[in-house]
């Protein structure tokens, strides 16, 4: 006989769960001690939201489920907002939570909330554990459904007292599965819409994401000279300082990139998801876009692909490049002239050193002293449309943006996530001042853990990204400023280090030091948005409009 806790953690470790995220509360206590005598690791964190971010990440990183754990009521209820995150930006996560007894309870309905219900629309599969036979198969099913595509959020309630149970029940033995393969119809039909295009395009969305996916988008762009541009979650899936990179579609429409999309007259959508919106609409009839992914188009008003190529990306992109050659007809020089424009204009904007300082300078600061690999991880605010529009990315998963929920609070639980799984990279959290103190107080979690980690913390004492919309709708500066505590002493109250740099240069050379020291260093950078409006708005449509 196992006890039931015992046999679920086997499960996770047959799965190839290494870490556990979370806070454990009276009804995970089974579980728990089943932990203590497991290879996998128990990270404690300051708060659920936090500790599913972490679990999201790892998903994110590696393609495997990360696992976070709660209990029941409060706990659970605060990996909504997680849930949400993974569900929506497709990454492959499995959440724990804790139940009262359900076959006797003398608590009544204290703290009791439907917790599998509340998960439905939030995840891809959610059940309770009613028996303990059942645990092998249910948490089988948990792990595959969130990996498989479109990866996201699973969720498993298991009750106190079913987890207390013993059973004979023992593992499922491994199981392998391969995507299907895209039909070669579709893709003859595809590769003779390209071949017949005078100006096709290559859009590069977060589906494409993966090893394989990235390794044959290099051989069909080499092969071929199609230019390709990215989504903010589709970047460095190539190298962006290829020289047919054209850039990121960050703005909604008037920027570089944007002029190159106008032009296109066939667009090859590799991974798309329409949770990421797309750049560009499909109402004029002007051009064909061909949707290449996993699963068919969800159709959407501004989305409806007129070829599918559904099946395993990185077979299909490998069959269109085996269908086609270089065509004497296809002209590129417009597309030229954007790629040369808009480096241009991010090396001009990288070159403003004023401080406080500006997210342009920062950008290339941030570039000039990381290594390929190294990561940086994005809470949610203003800077990230900079980040993904002048941030040239060189390798897959080295900017981590979240362009699907878009929540804050994520940046610093991410970055802690990104350190455990890399440990040998360097790790730099980027956030707004109001992202960060959404989550700060894992701080403490990262110092505890020992991980090497520099935050980045961008203060403009204001929830400056809605400051911006409110001063470009013209409405008058009302309900977004705040005060912030001293940063630089708020991280030596959790041991870490902290910095103010006072000018562009300072910083710079603050941020090569703390790269070089181990441990957890904070720097408090003073931002200025104030030409943020003027340049997204204005300037930039201007001369991207002088390409004509």
């Amino acid at each position: 006989m196992t006890k039931a806790s015992d046999l679920f953690v086997s499960a996770l470790e047959a799965e190839g769960v290494t870490h556990v995220f979370g806070i454990p509360g009276e009804e995970n206590l089974d579980l728990l001690e089943s932990l203590r005598a497991s290879p996998i690791e128990l990270v404690l964190t300051r708060h659920e939201q936090a500790a599913g971010f972490m679990a999201a990440t790892v998903g994110r990183l590696t393609g495997r489920a990360g696992v976070c754990l709660a209990t029941l009521g409060p706990g659970a209820t605060n990996l909504v907002t997680a849930a949400a995150y993974a569900q929506l930006g497709a990454m492959p996560m499995l959440m724990l939570t804790g139940q009262k007894p359900i076959r006797s309870s003398r608590q009544g309905h204290f703290q009791i909330v439907d917790i599998v219900d509340m998960m439905r629309p939030l995840t891809k599969y959610t059940r309770q554990l009613v028996a303990a036979d059942s645990i092998p198969a249910r948490v089988r099913e948990a792990v595959r459904l969130a990996e498989e595509e479109r990866p996201g959020a699973t969720h498993l309630e298991l009750p106190q007292d079913v987890a207390g149970d013993d059973t004979e029940a023992s593992l499922l033995p491994p199981s392998h599965a391969r995507r299907p393969l895209a039909e070669h119809k579709a893709v003859a039909r595809a590769a003779e819409a390209v071949r017949s295009a005078k100006h096709p395009l290559l859009m590069i969305g977060a589906g494409a994401n993966r090893k394989t996916t990235s390794k044959m988008l290099r051989a069909f762009v080499d092969r071929l000279g199609i230019p390709f541009f990215s989504t903010q979650m589709g970047k460095g899936v190539l190298d962006e300082r290829h020289p047919l990179w054209l850039g990121t579609a960050a703005l909604s429409k008037d920027d570089f990139v944007h002029r190159a999309i106008e032009a296109a007259d066939c667009i090859i959508n590799i991974g798309h998801d329409v949770i990421e919106k797309p750049p560009f609409a499909m109402h004029d009839g002007r051009r064909t876009v061909i949707h290449v992914n996993y699963l068919s188009a969800a159709v959407d008003q501004v989305y409806f692909p007129q070829i599918e190529v559904i099946g395993d990306i990185a077979n299909a992109v490998w069959q269109l490049a085996e269908a086609l050659d270089p065509q004497p007809h296809w002209d590129f020089a417009f597309f030229d002239r954007v790629r040369t424009a808009l480096c241009e204009d991010i090396a001009t904007l990288a070159g403003d050193t004023h401080f406080p300082m500006r997210i342009p300078h920062l950008v290339q600061s941030l570039r000039g002293v990381l290594s390929d690999t190294d990561i940086v991880c994005l809470d949610n605010g203003l800077y990230k449309i900079w980040f993904a529009r002048n941030d040239r990315c060189r390798a897959p998963n080295t900017l981590l943006l979240d362009n699907a929920l878009a929540t804050m609070g994520a940046g610093l639980p991410s970055a802690i996530a990104a350190a455990l799984v890399h440990p040998d990279r360097k790790v730099v959290a980027v956030c707004g001042d109001g992202g960060f103190m959404m989550n700060s107080q894992e701080l403490e979690t990262a110092v505890r853990l020992g991980v090497d980690l520099v935050v980045v913390v961008l203060r403009d004492d204001a929830y400056g990204m809605i400051k911006w919309k409110q001063q470009h709708e013209d409405y008058p500066s009302y309900g977004m400023d705040y005060g912030n505590p001293d940063f630089v002493r708020y991280a030596e109250a959790f041991g870490a280090r902290g910095h103010r740099p006072a000018s562009a240069e300072a910083f710079a050379s603050t941020l090569r030091d703390a790269l070089a020291t181990p441990g957890v260093d904070l720097i408090d950078l003073a931002i200025d948005y104030s030409l943020d409006d003027a340049l997204l708005n204005a300037d930039i449509p201007r001369r991207s409009a002088a390409l004509d």
